[in-house]
């Protein structure tokens, strides 16, 4: 490789963790921002909010991923004309722009653009979202599934569930735990995590090798937020009975929050290069190993 892998839109964490992974591995990156404050010279500035106004890529780019998107489901249904400006118009008009230049376009997509009624949900499968953000994710996939048809290098690759060590929820409820409060999590919520570290080298593979078409990564299998609660309270050992089920409707959730199932048919990836996800309770023990409050210590060093 001679050129540079260009991360658009790389401020959010998975975009971070993406430019680190490839930094390690000694391809040059240019990660994209729209805080003009972070601008540096491997930090172009692009915000999608605005047009993009003969915008042109750097030279010697070699493919490019789109991460920047407005992915929260309750700003994408409160204001539907403007995130959709961001997930659909300027992101197609993005990646037009980009493969005029030659360069492949990789874009990240959702388990959203799907309703969630059946499991391992293949990636041919029909389009049939139920939120905003998962009707927005649909349209920009139709779009660019016409440049693939066409031949063009056009890649999507959809999540569901990104899962870090810091993850703020965690974190709180960690916190909570510990100090004997009760914490609130959602009986109907599900997710099947993905490690925020195999996310980044999914991206990094796919960009790296050229791939074309649609791949999907998801765990294994669907928890809801509520027993992922009870798994972390067993970990800190607190009393469980601090645990409340609730329901993400008695939380304002927009319509689209609760599918039954978010997982998706990844074998492709997993067959093609190798990128699997672990069972559930693999990647929570991670995150949840760096959420233990951390242990006090008397005056000879002994844990109290």
């Amino acid at each position: 490789m001679t050129g540079s892998l260009l991360l658009v839109g790389a401020d959010s964490e998975i975009g971070v963790v993406t430019a680190r992974h490839l930094g390690a591995l000694g391809v040059p990156v240019l990660a994209t921002t729209r805080r003009p404050e972070r601008v540096a010279a491997d930090r172009p500035y692009l915000d999608l909010a605005h047009p993009l106004n003969g915008w042109m890529p750097p030279a010697d780019i070699e493919a490019a991923c789109i991460f920047a998107a407005v992915a929260r489901l309750q700003t994408c249904d409160s204001d539907p004309a403007g995130s959709s400006n961001v997930n659909v118009g300027q992101t197609v008009a993005l990646t037009e722009t980009l493969l005029r230049q030659g360069i492949p376009v990789l874009f990240l997509s959702s388990n959203q653009v799907f309703d969630g009624r059946v499991p391992c949900v293949p990636t041919d499968a029909p389009l049939c979202p139920i939120s905003e953000y998962g009707r927005q994710k649909a349209r920009t996939e139709e779009a660019l599934g016409r440049h693939i048809a066409a031949g063009a290098p056009v890649s999507i690759l959809r999540f569901a569930k990104i899962l870090s060590p810091g993850m703020p929820l965690l974190r709180q409820w960690a916190s909570a735990l510990a100090s004997g409060q009760p914490i609130s999590a959602f009986v109907d919520m599900m997710l099947a995590p993905t490690p925020v570290e195999l996310a980044a080298e999914a991206i990094a593979r796919l960009m790296r090798e050229g791939a074309r078409g649609i791949y999907q990564l998801t765990g294994p299998r669907d928890v809801s937020y509520a027993a992922l609660a009870d798994y972390l309270a067993e970990q800190l050992g607190a009393d469980l009975r601090l645990v409340a089920r609730v329901s993400a409707a008695s939380a304002g959730m927009p319509k689209g929050a609760t599918p039954r199932h978010t997982t998706l048919d990844s074998e492709t990836l997993r067959d093609r290069y190798g990128v699997a996800v672990p069972d559930v309770w693999a990647v929570v023990d991670v995150a949840v190993g760096s959420c233990r409050p951390a242990r006090q210590l008397d005056s000879y060093g002994r844990p109290e």
